[in-house]
């Protein structure tokens, strides 16, 4: 018989970010208004409600009017700063050309839209669904997925707290808690430990492209009050990853409240060079002289990391499963032509609520909730993924500026009716690394501690934590593959797309190269585990409340 105590929900949320949040407010809303008791819990592995949050974020309001329409005037933080001017620059490397906006189709405009911290936004969610009888849990990572004798999901067990590195029981051991459900909503965000899980365990990725991701890198910082414009908002593309073959990227500069700006670099993980560096590429960005006036005299106040689900429509897998679903970004509805995803996220939790409560009311539990996927095939978030859902193959395929231009081309076509007759497909980022005698080392110069910086200050800004004696969250499933086959063939990636220093190898000049992990360091970005080209790391939840805390990302 287990040690572990159990709680019955009828419905267990994984994850409170935009989507699981969403999700746990309309299932509260339906419940009330068909005068039904539904009990909702939400599990939050951060060590609170936004804690490991990061997004640049430009939000579109559409589902926050949906859920809750007094949003404004109800004090969320979202809506303090309104999108008040949008620019798209293309970069040289001294340089900038201006994109039009006659150029872009009006959904690219940024109208009516808002800018701010997204964690904050999370905290205020959060808020709202205490206050309609949610039951939020922060600092209790879901590390188990506990099914029921027919297979279907019977809910999530919560990870043993006080285990040593070796495994052994510390004096505060304390067993996970089992949480069982009539449905399970996996809302992990990007790479979810359960949902990757879930997706094999289902095959519900077998009419689906593979999922393909970016990197994003942020930094807040404070800046001179002579170039904050609260509203502005700045895209560019081409400079610096234009100058490595094979390799997409783009950046954003928010002027948000209370004199800060909101910057950060995204790679594309199908990138080919191993010997590029998503942390440095984003510190060389700074370098540009059109990004560094606005930042000169000003202070970076914190940094953040964190992969993104490029894939889109052809990526989004099977929805439902027995016993849940996936919502948010661990099923991928980022617009990535948009640079959202929030709000696409949202109305995904929204619409696996509706599901629930009809099957709960209905007496149902452990099936399939098909009012799910079906909703979201008659949706607004179908269509408007489906209008941008060749633009990322088409850059991938032609490159950076050929690329942009067809795919500016059809969003045209498909925003004004016309769709077009095919969709491209995506090929998995870990198959991408050439060998690292085929491509040149990239030189990156050394930080100046004013603009640019090294990864481990870097991280000291992103408040990360971990109990150092646990067990190691980043697993090797073949502890010899770093050293004997990555090293000699790719000079070891992990060194460099890892954007907080979790991995190096050390004694190579001895003759005696090691592979060391550095877990405590880890931002929980997971990009090793979508990079690895052997796909050897995998990423599994450390103990609760570890990893970053982001106070307003």
């Amino acid at each position: 018989m287990s040690e572990r105590e159990s709680m019955p929900y009828d419905v267990v949320i994984v994850g409170a970010g935009p989507a699981g949040l969403s999700a746990a407010i309309r299932l509260k809303q339906l419940a009330a208004e068909k005068e039904a008791e539904i009990s909702v819990c939400v599990l939050e592995k951060g060590s609170e409600v936004g804690a490991h949050i990061l997004s640049g974020a430009v939000v579109d309001p559409r589902s926050l009017d949906e859920l809750l329409p007094n949003w404004r005037e109800d004090g969320c933080p979202m809506a303090e700063v309104s999108v008040t001017e949008n620019l798209h620059w293309v970069l040289t490397k001294k340089g900038k050309f201006s994109l039009p906006h006659l150029w872009t189709p009006p959904f690219l405009h940024n109208k009516n839209t808002y800018t701010g911290s997204l964690g904050n936004m999370c905290r205020w969610l959060a808020g709202k669904a205490e206050e309609l009888g949610v039951e939020i849990f922060p600092g209790f990572a879901a590390a188990e997925i506990l099914y029921n004798d027919d297979g279907s999901v019977k809910g999530v067990a919560t990870g043993d707290m006080g285990v040593a590195r070796d495994g052994t029981h510390k004096p505060d051991y304390q067993p996970g808690l089992e949480l069982h459900a009539k449905y399970t909503f996996f809302s992990e965000g990007c790479r979810g430990h359960l949902s990757k899980q879930i997706i094999r365990q289902f095959d519900l990725a077998r009419d689906s492209d593979p999922q393909v991701y970016g990197i994003g890198i942020k930094e807040l910082w404070d800046i001179d009050p002579e170039q904050h414009h609260p509203g502005r908002v700045i895209h560019t593309q081409g400079w610096p990853t234009s100058e490595t073959e094979g390799t997409n990227g783009g950046s954003w500069l928010y002027h948000q409240a209370n004199g800060q700006v909101s910057l950060g670099y995204v790679v594309w993980l199908n990138y080919s060079n191993p010997h590029l560096s998503p942390f440095h590429e984003m510190q060389r960005w700074k370098t540009h002289p059109e990004i560094s006036k606005i930042l000169k005299g000003g202070k970076r106040v914190s940094y953040g990391a964190r992969a993104i689900s490029d894939g889109g429509l052809q990526s989004i897998p099977k929805l439902v499963f027995p016993g849940g679903a996936l919502i948010g970004d661990s099923a991928g509805f980022l617009n990535v032509p948009r640079i959202k995803g929030t709000h696409t996220a949202m109305k995904s939790g929204m619409m696996a609520a509706e599901a629930a409560v009809e099957a709960v009311i209905s007496q149902r539990q452990h099936d399939e909730l098909t009012a799910y996927p079906a909703a979201f095939e008659t949706s607004w978030v179908k269509k408007e993924l489906s209008i941008v859902r060749n633009v990322v193959p088409l850059v991938k395929k032609f490159g950076d500026f050929l690329g942009s231009g067809l795919a500016g081309i059809t969003m045209w076509a498909e925003y004004l009716g016309l769709k077009m007759p095919f969709t491209m497909k995506h090929h998995p980022d870990h198959e991408t690394l050439w060998r690292k005698d085929l491509v040149s080392k990239i030189d990156y110069p050394k930080p100046d501690g004013v603009l640019t910086f090294d990864r481990l200050s870097s991280v000291f800004l992103s408040n990360t934590n971990h109990e150092e004696d646990q067990p190691v969250h980043l697993t090797l499933k073949d502890p010899s593959i770093p050293v004997e086959y990555d090293l000699p063939m790719y000079d070891e990636p992990a060194q460099r797309y890892c954007p907080a220093g979790v991995y190096e190898i050390v004694g190579e000049d001895t003759g005696d190269p090691k592979f060391v992990i550095n877990a405590q360091n880890c931002v929980h970005c997971k990009t090793c585990d979508i990079k690895d080209p052997t796909q050897n790391i995998n990423w599994v939840v450390p103990e609760g409340g570890g990893g970053p805390n982001y106070p307003n990302m």
